[in-house]
């Protein structure tokens, strides 16, 4: 194998997790609903975790619905998997969803808390339509199992 394939084949793998308005005040929130880690504490760990299984990951949050779509088209050629978790924007965001289709790439949602228990316009999102799969209500660790779970299908 010569050339750009045997690049490809040694480039480590990358990973874009993409966080939307509000998830920097995890740990924040008085009512526990986002458990009680905070955000840097939660992004250090999705680094660890990336790391160990031998991936980059670039970890972002935005307030901002126009750079969380410019982010998710750059990614496009880039990365190799991506992950979501779009908060308040999954359940109103059709542009999210549609830049997220355009991604070549496996891409997974995740939500800190468990949507279907909460509120009933929290019980479907329009991030979902674009994922492989979702992972909800299981707080932190939840990032990091998107990360797990993302890394054997973005060998495939």
């Amino acid at each position: 194998m010569t050339g750009t394939a045997a690049l490809a084949l040694h480039a480590a793998m990358k990973l874009l997790f993409i966080n939307g308005p509000n998830a920097n005040l995890y740990g924040l929130d008085a009512s526990g609903t986002y458990g009680h880690e905070g955000f840097g504490d939660i992004e250090r760990r999705c680094h660890a975790k990336a790391s160990a299984l031998g991936a980059e990951l670039d970890f972002r949050q935005s307030q901002d619905e126009g750079e969380i779509i410019g982010w998710i088209h750059r990614a496009r050629g880039d990365v190799n998997g991506l992950i979501i978790n779009a908060a308040g924007l999954s359940y109103t965001s059709i542009a999210v969803m549609d830049a997220l289709l355009t991604f070549d790439g496996p891409v997974i949602e995740v939500h800190m808390s468990n949507i279907h228990r909460r509120e009933p316009f929290r019980n479907r999102t329009y991030t979902s339509r674009a994922a492989v799969g979702s992972i909800c209500g299981l707080g932190p660790i939840g990032y990091e199992i998107a990360i797990q779970a993302i890394v054997p299908l973005c060998r495939t």
